[in-house]
């Protein structure tokens, strides 16, 4: 089922892959970018003119905005339109949005016309040039990975610093970063359902055959990476929130060492081989790094409110260990950010700037203080073991749509057709007068 074919790897060619990204609170590849193709080659003979020319209109018009979007679509410094009045990411989001119900109708209820097109897409993270599969499902499926894609790049604006008021430091405002939550819950929506109930439609051809960017490793590392990035923008809150208690913070600390673990898992062992998705792997580690010395750093300060010589061994050893993965994590950034495309990180804010100027400190302190307190044989040379909390955080579910009305029209009408065809052929009149 779904014949595949793939272009192999150009130097260049249609990925349009910059030298520099600027700014990256969330890391998204780029954009894969569809291929324009003829809907009325392919089932011109089978679907109503009105049907053939609205699916080449709507899918006409995503070719068309990705190809704008795509060479700005990382950036740091992109206003909300193009000068010429391009789309924006809102509204590339509505053309595939429009796009999906119509495209359903292809594989609803089995339609033998879901393997009559052939649909072509460019890749990014993947070695080969583009893949093309006679398939709707695999257009489904790459349809919402760039809706996923897209909503992880408007919650990466969301969180970008902007100066304050007050004209000190940058910060993003409580606002935004409730929006973003919001923002990534959808996108890990979009890409838990892709990977759960679009790829088992699949062959197990076309799944082999599916390139890097769509794997299910990928797309589940995708959607942990939006759950951890959640919980981080959940921990800043709580950081600044006089009632959230110093377990509140622990909790969510640990819950997002579990999430970035998860990502890692599912990402470290494939096959991403160019600029993309090798900075995609060094992204996860990096936040898994920079997860760990938050939890380290909440779980030695309650252990460190124990009455024991024990606990207080054990609160020094978790500081410390906090400050080694507080400098590890600063080194993956900068591995990160070195590799290409190039990047760098916004002003520090929320929960890394906080925890950049509280663990060092902090850790030198109580270090210092228990070290006078107990013998050096006391203190606990590795890290005790982090609390083990169950993941509170889900993704949102995703409702997939129905398929557009205009495919019960077109069977309506086609049924029409074929009643019409099969009615026997009336018997010609006899005059009576000439009998």
């Amino acid at each position: 089922m779904g014949c595949i074919a793939s272009t192999a790897k150009e130097p260049e060619g249609n990925r349009r892959r910059p030298s520099s990204i600027g700014e990256v609170s969330v890391y998204v590849p780029g954009l894969r970018i569809p291929k324009p193709i003829d809907f009325s080659q392919s089932l011109g003979d089978h679907l109503s003119k009105g049907l053939v020319e609205r699916l080449t209109a709507l899918r006409t018009r995503i070719v068309v905005m990705v190809a704008q979007e795509a060479p700005t679509f990382t950036r740091s410094k992109r206003k909300s339109a193009t000068q010429h009045g391009g789309s924006t990411l809102a509204d590339l989001q509505q053309a595939l949005e429009d796009y999906l119900p119509v495209l359903i109708g292809l594989v609803k209820d089995g339609n033998p016309l879901q393997q009559m097109v052939q649909f072509v897409w460019v890749n990014q993270e993947d070695d080969l040039e583009e893949t093309s599969m006679f398939s709707a499902w695999y257009e489904v499926l790459s349809i919402l990975h760039l809706m996923a894609l897209l909503s992880l790049s408007q919650a990466n604006l969301l969180l970008r610093p902007k100066m304050s008021t007050d004209g000190y430091q940058p910060k993003v405002s409580d606002e935004s970063r409730r929006a973003s939550i919001d923002i990534f819950l959808k996108a890990a929506g979009y890409l838990d359902y892709a990977v759960r109930h679009v790829i088992p439609q699949l062959s197990s051809e076309s799944r082999r055959n599916l390139p890097v960017d769509l794997s299910a490793g990928v797309l589940r590392a995708l959607c942990l990476q939006a759950l951890g990035q959640s919980v981080d923008v959940q921990l800043g809150l709580a950081i600044d929130s006089t009632k959230a208690t110093l377990a509140v913070k622990r909790r969510l600390a640990c819950e997002m060492v579990k999430y970035w673990q998860q990502a890692q898992d599912n990402i470290m062992n494939l096959p991403l081989v160019n600029g993309w998705g090798e900075k995609h792997q060094l992204f996860v580690k990096w936040k898994y790094v920079e997860a760990k010395a938050a939890a380290y750093y909440y779980h030695g300060l309650i252990l460190d409110e124990g009455n024991t010589e024990k606990s207080h061994g054990m609160a020094v050893a978790a500081l410390q260990a906090a400050d080694e993965y507080l400098k590890e994590s600063k080194k993956a950034a900068e591995a990160f950010n070195t590799a290409s495309p190039q990047s760098r990180n916004p002003p520090a804010w929320g929960t890394m700037k906080y925890l950049s100027e509280k663990i060092p400190k902090d850790t030198s302190s109580k270090v210092r203080i228990n070290r006078d307190l107990y013998t050096y044989e006391k203190i606990m040379e590795t890290a005790p073991t982090l609390p083990d909390f169950a993941l509170a955080l889900k993704p949102d579910e995703y409702h997939f749509p129905s398929a557009d009305p205009c495919w019960n029209q077109e069977e309506n009408m086609n049924k029409a057709v074929q009643s019409f065809d099969h009615q026997p052929e009336p018997e010609p009149e006899v005059d009576e007068r000439t009998s």
